[in-house]
This record gives C-alpha cells, sequence and structure tokens, in this order.
C-alpha cells in the first residue's frame, strides 16, 4: 500500500514533544494564578505568582505556535484525508461545547443568585429564614447595598447598557457578518473580498477590546465597581472578563488566519482552519449578546 493510500485512510502523526509541553504549561499558568490569589487575598506585600503565572503564559503560547504549525506543515504536505477533516471538525465541535457549558455554569451561578440566594437572604422565599444573618437587609438587583458594606464596600453604580456596551455590541455583531462574507468569499476563490472581510473583523475585534478596557478603567476608578465590591461586581468581572479573554483568544486566531491567507493559504475546497476560527468567532458572539441582555440590559 503507498504512502497516499494510506494517508486517505487515517493519518498517524510522528512522535510529538507538544502534549508534554502543553501539560507542564497548564500547570504552571494555574500554579501561578492560584498563588497570585492567594496572596491578594492574604495582603501579602510581596508574590512570585505574577511572574510564575507570565511564564506559563510565555509556554503557552510556545506551546501553541509550535504545535498548530507543526499542523499547518502537515496539511501543506497534503498529509490529511476526509477522516482527518471529520476528527478535526469533531474536535473543534466539542472544544465549543465544552466553552458553552464554561459559560453556562457563570451564567448559572448569576441567576442562582439573582432569583433565589439574594431573596433569600432579604427572608423572602422557602429559605427565607437566612435573614437572620443580616436583620435588615433589603435586596435588589444590581446589589449595591452589600449585606456587610465594612467586608464588601457596594459599587457606586453600574455600567450603563447604552453607552460602550450597546456600542460593543454593535461591533460584534457587525464582525460576524464581515467574517461570514470573508467566508463566502473564499469559497468563491475572492481573494480579494476574503482579505478585506477578515481584515475588517480583526479590526472590530480589536476595537471591542479597546472599548472593554476603557469600561474597566471607568468602572474600578469612577463607580467603585470591582472583584471585590460584592457579589454583583465579582459575577459581573467573571463573565465579561473571560468573555473578553476569549475575544483576545479569538482575535490573535483570526489575525493568524489573515497572516496565512496573506501567504497564500487555503483553498474554497480546503480551508477547515479557517472554518474553525469562523465557529469560535460566531461563538463568542452569541456570548456577548446573552451578556448583554442578562448582565447589562435586565
Amino acid at each position: 500500500m503507498s504512502q497516499q493510500t494510506t494517508h486517505e485512510q487515517y493519518y498517524v502523526p510522528d512522535q510529538s514533544k507538544w502534549p508534554i509541553i502543553a501539560t507542564i504549561a497548564l500547570l504552571v499558568t494555574f500554579y501561578g494564578l492560584g498563588s497570585w490569589f492567594n496572596d491578594l487575598k492574604a495582603a501579602r506585600d510581596s508574590s512570585n505568582g505574577p511572574l510564575i503565572f507570565f511564564v506559563g503564559a510565555l509556554l503557552i503560547a510556545y506551546m501553541m505556535f509550535g504545535w498548530f504549525g507543526a499542523v499547518v506543515k502537515e496539511s501543506r504536505a497534503g498529509l490529511y484525508s476526509a477522516q482527518m477533516d471529520r476528527s478535526f471538525r469533531w474536535g473543534m465541535s466539542w472544544f465549543i461545547f465544552s466553552e458553552v457549558m464554561f459559560f453556562l455554569a457563570f451564567f448559572g451561578a448569576l441567576f442562582y443568585i439573582r432569583y433565589w440566594t439574594g431573596p433569600w437572604l432579604a427572608g423572602e422565599g422557602d429559605k427565607g429564614i437566612s435573614n437572620m444573618l443580616w436583620p435588615g437587609f433589603e435586596y435588589s438587583w444590581p446589589l449595591l447595598n452589600n449585606p456587610d458594606p465594612k467586608l464588601y464596600p457596594a459599587p457606586e453604580g453600574t455600567i450603563s447598557a447604552w453607552g460602550l456596551p450597546l456600542i460593543n455590541t454593535i461591533l460584534l455583531v457587525s464582525s460576524s457578518f464581515t467574517l461570514t462574507w470573508a467566508h463566502h468569499a473564499l469559497r468563491k476563490n475572492n481573494r480579494q473580498h476574503l482579505k478585506i472581510g477578515l481584515g475588517l473583523t480583526v479590526l472590530l475585534g480589536v476595537a471591542f477590546l479597546i472599548l472593554q478596557i476603557e469600561e474597566y478603567v471607568h468602572a474600578y476608578t469612577e463607580l467603585g465597581l470591582t472583584l471585590g465590591s460584592g457579589i454583583y461586581g465579582a459575577t459581573f468581572f467573571m463573565l465579561t472578563g473571560f468573555h473578553g479573554a476569549h475575544v483576545t483568544m479569538g482575535a490573535i486566531i483570526l489575525t493568524v488566519m489573515l497572516v496565512r491567507i496573506l501567504r497564500g493559504h487555503f483553498s474554497p475546497e480546503q480551508h477547515f482552519g479557517f472554518e474553525a476560527a469562523a465557529w469560535y468567532w460566531h461563538f463568542v458572539d452569541v456570548v456577548w449578546i446573552a451578556l448583554f441582555v442578562f448582565v447589562y440590559v435586565i
């Protein structure tokens, strides 16, 4: 059986160092993050957590650059078959499903706090006896009157949905349209429209991140809305912060796709790398719409 015929059945890659590097990088990163947070909680003056976290992040970047680079080389060498294409599609589908579950956990925490825990502490519902913990506490959402303001200083206000969040919503929804335009252009082998559409998508993503940074600065410096300002601040920054991290990753991925396209990669028939990036970006957009509705508006 020839090598080409074998590849049409299944491709077995050579031994790789990248899985073990990925494991070490994740261990170092999360150890650094855990140390950093623990030192902050203990109010230590100095901590090695940020340095360890930064080293782990660099290892992750090195691993991703090397591993995905190896995959690109194998694909460009014609080693992949329809079987491998199906494997990649299933892998990306399960990855996005895991990300959906990740955000559902945080949305679940938000809903549990808003509709059950908060009212219970105020004496409402079947567990209203919980109000003995803080007598006189009155619940309302957003929670600007924390049960123990000495421990968790309440924020002075919230971010209006109709300012920067609305602009960011328009930016991300628009980016989905420009990315879809680029995808259709790739299928039609219109390289010029493909480059323009993908370039616009990256620019819209970067604009979103810049405005979110501006929003965070406003929240911290003018509103007192921080991770330490009670359960509202914690849920706000956990949801929007993790989403911002996903937008950052998505923008990097799309930038890599743009560089590959400028170098002549992908064809109308074979471009799953681009499709996977598009799936991820559309997922990020849908999550933001849910965030805009349930965190900012309602």
